[in-house]
């Protein structure tokens, strides 16, 4: 994940978008209950690993999200993948930490949205800080030159409307090799890392309805589910 945008009010239930930015050849699937150890857990899974880029809770309608950052600094050899954390973080919420060893694992910004909260971790490779944040719209990135996405974009998705504004932002302009682009593509150590999914999340306890496209910068029609808890 390298683009988040969660727009929080009180009493309303949280907005997000998620843009995936990933390298091209990488399978996943889109959405779905692909857990079985966790039947109310919601997630498009990535088919190298098993985890996820975003999962949401549909009982407690929490989500949890992944943004990778520190490149410079990968995992070491038989660390966790980063793609457990939001697995992890929609079933536990903030006591997330005390199930997972973070020695090794590659850097990233985990963003937990409750109904009543939200909430940052970022892992520099050796130390993991938390953060809570003020209701509103906030734009997170993998950071770096990606920062600067903020800049250009959150006046608007804070003046547009949830979700099809959000998704007019997002279309009608191509992928470019801008990093302050929204999405995005350019060659890396000979392979293509582009943007290749992004989803609008309505998440309330009891019931998710999802929106997705694995080309969002067309204007072709975006994909829809729902899910109801499982119990």
């Amino acid at each position: 994940m390298c683009t988040v945008v969660v727009r929080r009010s009180a009493g309303g239930p949280a907005e997000i978008l998620a843009v995936r930015d990933e390298v091209t050849s990488r399978e996943f699937d889109v959405p779905d209950r692909w857990w079985p150890e966790s039947p109310d857990l919601v997630g498009g899974r990535d088919r190298v690993a098993g985890g996820t880029w975003c999962a949401t809770h549909v009982g407690t309608g929490v989500t949890a999200l992944v943004v990778n950052r520190y490149h410079e600094r990968p995992a070491t050899p038989g660390a966790a993948s980063r793609g457990v954390l939001p697995l992890l973080a929609a079933v536990h919420g903030t006591g997330w930490t005390s199930h997972v060893r973070l020695a090794g694992m590659a850097g990233f910004l985990l963003v937990l949205v409750a109904p009543d909260r939200l909430v940052t971790w970022e892992f520099d490779g050796d130390r993991l800080t938390a953060a809570e944040h003020a209701d509103g719209t906030h734009l997170l990135t993998s950071g770096g030159p990606e920062d600067r996405k903020a800049d250009r974009w959150l006046a608007a998705f804070t003046e547009a409307a949830f979700p099809e504004g959000w998704r007019d932002l997002v279309r009608g302009v191509p992928p470019s090799e801008d990093p302050g682009a929204l999405v995005v593509r350019r060659e890396r150590d000979g392979q293509v890392y582009g943007t290749v999914f992004a989803e609008t999340i309505d998440a309330r306890p009891g019931r998710v309805e999802l929106e997705y496209a694995l080309r969002p910068w067309t204007h072709a029609r975006w994909d829809t589910a729902t899910f109801t808890s499982s119990g």
